[in-house]
C-alpha cells in the first residue's frame, strides 16, 4: 500500500466531526454569493455595502444597516419609533395576527416594516451638512408590508419634511400592503399619497429609492411619485408578479422583466445607482435642488430654474363682462 492510499484509508475512516461542522458554520468568515457563487471576506462585504465585489450583487440588508450607510448617527432622531399595529379585524389564520406582529417584533427588533426620523446625510461637508427626512422600509418584518402603522409613520415623515421644509427620501422594500388589515392597509395608499401631493404643492424634494424586491400598493403609491425615482441594480419593481401576469395575458413576458434596468429603458425610473455611491448621488441631488441664497436686497435671483421667480402676466377678459 502506498503512502498516498494509507492517507486516503485513514481519512474515511475519520470523518469531520459535527462539532468541528458546527464550528466552521458558526464562524461565518466567508459569505457565498446567491448570483456568481464567489466567497468573499465576510469583514470585505460588509465593507463594502453588503455588495459582491465579483458581480455587483446587491444583498439585502435591514434597516439599521442601511441608516448606518446614509446618515450620521449622531445626528439621528427618530420619529414616531413607538407605534406598533393593532389588530381591529381580528384576523386569524394559521395564527393570529398579534402573534405574528410580536413574533417579527421580537426577531428583527423594530416595531413595525419602516423607521423614520430626521438626520444629516454621511459624506455632506461640515460647511453644508444636509438634514432630510428619512424613512427606511425592512423586508425582514413580514415582508416590508404595508400596513396603518407603516402609513402612518410614512405620512407623517412626509408631512414633518412638509413643515420644516426638509428634502424627504423613502427608500422602499416590500411585497406590498399587508392583507391581515385589509381594507385599513389599502386605505394607506391614499393617505401616503395625498400627503406627498401636498409637500409637492409646498415646492419642497422627495427623492424615491426602490430596492429588490419593491412590489404590491407600495409600489402603487409613494414608492413611485418621487420626483427623483432612482433603484438598486438588478432590483425587481412592480405591483403584481410576473407570473400572474403572464397567467392574465397568456402572453411570456421579457427576461429581464420588472428589473431596474428594464423600468429605466422605459423611462419609469430616472436612474439606476449602485449602494455604494448612493449616499453621494443624494447629496449632489439635494444640494442641487437647495433653495438659493438671497440678494442683498432681500429677493432671490430669478432664472429658468427659479420656482419663486415670476412671469408677467395678463388673464384674458372673460367673456361674461
Amino acid at each position: 500500500m502506498s503512502l498516498f492510499d494509507w492517507f486516503a484509508d485513514r481519512r474515511k475512516d475519520t470523518p469531520i466531526s459535527k462539532e468541528r461542522q458546527e464550528r466552521g458554520i458558526a464562524d461565518d468568515l466567508w459569505r457565498k454569493c446567491p448570483s456568481c457563487d464567489a466567497l468573499t471576506y465576510t469583514k470585505d462585504l460588509t465593507t463594502n455595502f453588503q455588495v459582491c465585489p465579483s458581480c455587483g450583487h446587491h444583498n439585502r440588508i435591514p434597516s439599521p444597516q442601511r441608516l448606518a450607510q446614509l446618515i450620521e448617527l449622531d445626528t439621528w432622531k427618530p420619529l414616531n419609533d413607538r407605534l406598533s399595529s393593532a389588530d381591529p379585524l381580528e384576523f386569524s389564520a394559521r395564527q393570529p395576527y398579534t402573534d405574528r406582529v410580536r413574533a417579527s417584533q421580537e426577531k428583527t427588533q423594530l416595531q413595525d416594516a419602516v423607521i423614520t426620523g430626521i438626520g444629516h446625510l454621511r459624506e455632506s461637508s461640515d460647511r453644508n451638512s444636509i438634514p432630510i427626512v428619512l424613512g427606511i422600509m425592512d423586508f425582514r418584518f413580514m415582508g416590508g408590508s404595508m400596513g396603518s402603522v407603516v402609513g402612518e409613520k410614512v405620512t407623517r415623515a412626509i408631512e414633518r419634511a412638509t413643515a420644516e421644509h426638509l428634502p424627504l427620501v423613502l427608500v422602499s422594500a416590500s411585497g406590498g400592503a399587508r392583507m391581515h388589515e385589509g381594507i385599513l392597509s389599502l386605505m394607506q395608499m391614499a393617505k401616503t399619497s395625498a400627503a406627498l401631493d401636498r409637500h409637492r404643492a409646498a415646492g419642497q424634494l422627495f427623492i424615491s429609492v426602490l430596492t429588490h424586491p419593491t412590489f404590491g400598493g407600495v409600489t402603487a403609491s409613494f414608492a413611485m411619485l418621487g420626483d427623483i425615482i432612482l433603484a438598486e441594480p438588478k432590483a425587481l419593481i412592480g405591483f403584481a408578479g410576473g407570473r400572474v401576469i403572464e397567467q392574465t395575458i397568456r402572453q411570456k413576458l421579457p427576461e429581464d422583466f420588472q428589473t431596474a434596468e428594464y423600468l429605466l429603458e422605459h423611462g419609469l425610473i430616472d436612474a439606476i445607482v449602485p449602494r455604494t455611491k448612493l449616499c453621494r448621488r443624494l447629496n449632489q441631488l439635494i444640494s442641487l435642488h437647495q433653495p438659493r441664497p438671497t440678494a442683498s436686497n432681500g429677493t432671490r435671483p430669478s432664472g429658468p430654474h427659479d420656482r419663486s421667480s415670476s412671469i408677467p402676466f395678463t388673464a384674458p377678459p372673460s367673456p361674461l363682462n
